[in-house]
């Protein structure tokens, strides 16, 4: 039996036991604190080790240890010595030969460890373990090294200091090995918790990630949609960086359909940048996928409206609402409303407001208020009203009698004719400008020269006809403003054409031609660069990209034994609807 070194006991004599939290565990020889146990020091040593032990317990301070000896076969792992420098030792070379150690050590050895269960809310952890030398080599070096300790919050470890004898001298260490499922949960809680953390900037990696944000952004801003992708699949940071909006703004405004107009006004800005840019690709590659929302029995000539999440259609003398299904490529089939009034069809509606406005074939304008049951209707024309617009809180109205009129809308004046417009001609489609100062007509071209004519709104007076070399019977069967100067227009000729009030009012600025020499009853556009037609023969929808004169896409949603016009279009940045005579379809650009 070995007895402590000399000078341990008198170290130890003035010492008291002290009762409390257990003090932090020594670190072994290889690096590792040992298992908790439930016995005083080893068999043999005697009451001097006993008292070292207490005085050590007392103290409860971190101890400069000096590695002396090293572990043989049946001796337990050994901590910091009284003498000697511990040299250096890798973390995973100090688990392995410390968990050795410790399980070399028998009850009745001179390294049993010893020690109690003590719950801790923190994990010690030695940075630098000193590994135990030969007794000569470890007398012959200078002062001991400084443990170095690092806290972890969140970790638990129940240990304490046992005693180990080595050859040559004494060292207080554990045996290794106890605890090891408890550290692994432990690492595996902490694993998880890094993973849902937002990924931060790689702190090493190529000089461009260490620029400041702002002049990433720059930089990035000249990369096309391509580079851009490639750049999103480095690191999870550069993909949460390359998503930001302001770098696909400019890319969106060049694409089709992204939820931006001509100026920049960003229509849909609750939707990422990215994602519309995404879809768009689809549009422009005509990739969707055809499907029918509703059928009817008869033929129909309807006429529909979108506004947020409903669609609101015309069947024959009734307008039905319906809701969309969260993907807006299905519909619920019970409507949310039924809006009557018209004793024939009705041929045209707008939402204005939150009315509906509707011309019937009975030459009566009907008033309704979307979320109750009020309805007015009273009479307009002489013959069918073809078209109606109203913006503002101004109706006006187009008829077969040759003549455009204008009405107020407000409750007290429902009725009250405010002009009445000769225009020699049928009219077939009608618009107010954004101004509110002025509304255009368009007409069958039989009485007049020109079919689109732009009339002040507040006298009724003709201010310019817009063309002039117009074949005769070129009716213009849908208008629209893009903006107060601007407008688009359709009809019996097979031509689009675009309309720049400040450019000449003599001729258009640009004109789309119909390949199939088919007559165009409606059109609609995103305020960019998309455009899109209905044609009159097998249900033709046809897309085009403004900078082009070519048509981009051509769907026809009808057979030969059931070919029908398009009588009316509408689309969001995700799908587009079509209304036949006999049934409504939808492309679906979202999920081709």
């Amino acid at each position: 039996m070995v007895s402590p070194p000399p000078g341990a006991a008198a170290a130890a004599a003035p010492a008291r036991l002290c009762v409390g939290p257990g003090p932090r565990p020594l670190m072994g020889s290889q690096g590792h604190p040992g298992p908790p146990g439930n016995c005083g020091p080893g068999e043999g040593e005697g009451g001097e080790a006993r008292k070292l032990q207490e005085g050590r317990v007392a103290r409860g301070k971190r101890r400069k240890g000096k590695g002396k000896g090293k572990a043989g076969a049946g001796q337990g792992g050994r901590g910091s010595g009284a003498e000697g420098n511990p040299g250096p030792q890798k973390a995973k070379e100090a688990a392995g030969l410390g968990a050795e150690a410790g399980a070399s050590a028998g009850p009745g050895e001179e390294g049993e460890g010893c020690g109690s269960v003590e719950e801790r809310e923190r994990r010690i952890v030695r940075g630098d373990a000193g590994s135990a030398g030969a007794g000569k080599e470890a007398r012959g070096r200078g002062d001991g090294k400084k443990e170095e300790w690092r806290v972890r919050p969140g970790r638990r470890e129940d240990a304490r200091p046992g005693r180990a004898q080595g050859r040559g001298g004494q060292a207080w260490g554990c045996i290794a090995g106890a605890g090891a499922p408890g550290e692994a949960m432990a690492a595996a809680t902490e694993e998880e918790a890094a993973a849902r953390e937002p990924a931060g900037r790689p702190a090493a990696g190529p000089a461009l990630l260490r620029l400041p944000e702002e002049l990433l952004l720059l930089i990035c801003s000249y990369l096309d949609m391509r580079a851009l992708g490639r750049l999103a699949q480095v690191c999870r940071w550069l993909r949460r960086f390359t998503s930001c909006d302001l770098l696909w703004r400019r890319i969106a405004r060049a694409s089709l359909n992204s939820g931006f107009t001509r100026l920049g006004t960003d229509l849909m800005a609750n939707v990422p940048v990215k994602e519309r840019v995404k879809v768009s690709q689809n549009w422009r590659l005509g990739r969707c996928r055809e499907g029918i929302l509703l059928k009817w029995r008869c033929s129909q000539m309807p006429w529909m409206q979108l506004e947020g999440d409903s669609l609101y259609i015309s069947q024959a003398n009734f307008i039905l609402a319906y809701q969309f299904c969260p993907d807006g490529a299905s519909l619920n089939r019970r409507p949310l409303g039924v809006f009557a009034g018209h004793d024939e069809d009705v041929c045209h509606f707008v939402l204005a407001n939150s009315h509906i406005i509707s011309a019937g074939g009975d030459g009566k304008i009907g008033v309704h208020k979307i979320h109750s049951t009020f309805t007015v209707k009273y009479s307009a024309h002489e013959q069918e009203v073809n078209c109606v617009d109203c913006r503002g809180g101004i109706i006006v109205s187009g008829s077969r009698d040759r003549t455009a009129k204008v009405w107020p809308l407000a409750s007290g004046r429902l009725g009250q004719c405010l002009h009445t417009i000769q225009t020699e001609d049928r009219v077939w489609s009608i618009a107010i400008s954004p101004l509110l100062s002025s509304f255009v007509t368009g007409t069958a071209c039989c009485g007049h020269f020109s079919p689109l004519r732009i009339w002040d709104l507040n006298s009724g007076q003709l201010m310019m006809h817009l063309g002039s070399d117009f074949p005769p019977g070129a009716g213009v069967l849908d208008v629209m403003y893009e903006s107060p100067s601007t407008l688009l227009s359709c009809g019996y000729d097979t031509y689009v054409r675009y309309w720049d009030l400040r450019a000449s009012v003599r001729k258009c600025v640009m004109e789309w031609e119909e390949p199939h020499d088919s007559t165009l009853y409606c059109l609609q556009t995103d305020g960019n660069h998309l455009l899109a037609t209905g044609s009159s023969y097998y249900g033709v929808v046809r897309l085009w990209d403004r900078r082009q004169r070519a048509c981009l896409h051509a769907f026809p949603l009808t057979s030969t034994p059931l070919s029908s016009p398009v009588y009316c279009l509408r689309f969001t940045t995700k799908h587009l609807y079509a209304a036949l005579s006999y049934n409504l379809h939808v492309l679906d650009f979202q999920n081709p």
